[in-house]
C-alpha cells in the first residue's frame, strides 16, 4: 500500500487496514518509548507548528514529546484574542504565513467544526487535527483504540458502550466511526438531550438507561462532562444525571467480569465515575495517556512517507 495522505482529519475517511496499521505503528514508537534514549531520526529537519486556538496542555505537551523524540524542531504559536475572533479567514492568513516559512506539520486545534479539514485545503503543509469543534478528534480515538487492542486483543464483535455527552463529544464520533470500521458493536447511553440528532445513522444502538446499555458489554467508554453550568438548558438536575449515569460498581455487574472502562480525562471523579472504579485495575485512563504519545509519534511518523510504501 502506498502511502498517499497528507493530512489526518478524521476517522472517517480513513479505512479499517489503515487504522491497524497506524496501532502498528505506534507499537513500535512505544518500544522506543521504552528506551532509555527516547531519540530517533525519522523527522531530523522537520518542523511541526502547534496551532491551538482551544488550550488543552496534555493534548499539546503530548505532541510536542512525539515530534522531540522523532527529532522535529517544534514552535507553539500563541494566538491572540484578537486572531481567535477572525474565523476561517484569520485561520487562512495564518495558514498562509506558517507555510511561507517553511513549517512540514501543522497541528490545529480549533473551536469551529471543519476548521482542520479547510486548513488542510489550503496549505502545502501535512495538517493534524487535535480537536475542531464537535466533529472529530482522530488521535485521541486512535489512541483509545490502542488501548483496547491491547487489552481486547482483537476488535470483532466486541461491545463497547459510550456514556455521557455524547452531543459535544468529537472523541465519541471519531471513536465511533473507527470501531465500527474494525468490526466492533457500539451503543451509547444518554439523556436525550445529549444524544445528536444525526446518531441514529451511524449504525449506534441508542439508549437512554446506562444499566442496559452497559448489558454484557466488554468496554465502558466515559464521555467527558463539560461544567455543570453548561447544563442549564439541557438537564433538568445535574445530580440526578450523575445518578442514572455515573460508572460504579453496581453498574459494572452489568457488564462482562472482565469490562475495562476508558475515559480522555481529566476524569471528573465521583461525578462520571466512581472513585471505587477509578482506582481499580479496570480503569484504563493511565495507559490511555501513555499511548497517547506513541499514536502521535506514529502519526507524524506516516505522513513523512508520502509517496513511500506502507509496509
Amino acid at each position: 500500500m502506498v502511502v498517499e495522505r497528507k493530512d489526518y482529519i478524521g476517522l472517517k475517511a480513513i479505512s479499517a487496514e489503515e487504522i491497524h496499521y497506524i496501532i502498528e505503528t505506534a507499537d513500535t514508537m512505544k518500544y522506543v518509548l521504552s528506551q532509555k534514549n527516547k531519540k530517533t531520526p525519522h523527522l531530523q529537519g522537520k518542523s511541526i507548528v502547534l496551532l491551538f486556538y482551544e488550550n488543552r496542555s496534555r493534548t499539546k505537551v503530548s505532541y510536542e514529546l512525539a515530534g522531540q523524540y522523532l527529532s522535529a524542531s517544534i514552535v507553539n504559536m500563541n494566538i491572540s484574542e484578537t486572531e481567535e475572533r477572525a474565523g476561517f479567514s484569520g485561520l487562512l492568513e495564518m495558514g498562509k504565513i506558517i507555510d511561507q516559512m517553511g513549517a512540514d506539520y501543522i497541528v490545529i486545534r480549533h473551536p469551529v467544526s471543519g476548521s482542520a479539514k479547510f486548513l488542510a485545503s489550503h496549505v502545502n503543509a501535512c495538517v493534524i487535527n487535535a480537536g475542531d469543534g464537535n466533529n472529530e478528534n482522530p488521535s485521541q480515538a486512535l489512541l483509545d483504540l490502542m488501548t483496547i487492542k491491547e487489552q481486547k486483543g482483537s476488535f470483532e464483535n466486541l461491545k463497547v458502550t459510550f456514556i455521557g455527552d455524547i452531543l459535544h463529544s468529537r472523541e465519541a464520533r471519531s471513536n465511533i466511526w473507527g470501531l465500527l470500521k474494525l468490526g466492533a458493536k457500539v451503543s451509547i447511553a444518554a439523556p436525550p438531550t445529549l444524544i445528536p440528532d444525526d446518531m441514529a445513522s451511524f449504525g449506534v444502538d441508542i439508549y437512554t438507561d446506562a444499566h442496559k446499555a452497559v448489558k454484557d458489554c466488554d468496554v465502558i467508554m466515559y464521555v467527558r462532562m463539560q461544567a455543570e453550568n453548561k447544563y442549564l438548558n439541557e438537564l433538568p438536575s445535574f445530580n440526578e444525571y450523575k445518578n442514572m449515569f455515573k460508572i460504579d460498581n453496581r453498574m459494572l455487574s452489568y457488564a462482562k467480569e472482565d469490562v475495562i472502562v476508558m475515559h480522555p480525562g481529566p476524569i471528573n471523579r465521583d461525578i462520571e465515575i466512581a472513585s471505587e472504579v477509578i482506582d481499580s485495575p479496570r480503569c484504563l485512563v493511565n495507559d490511555q495517556i501513555s499511548n497517547g504519545v506513541a499514536i502521535r509519534m506514529a502519526m507524524l511518523y506516516i505522513l513523512s512517507l508520502r509517496g513511500g510504501i506502507m509496509i
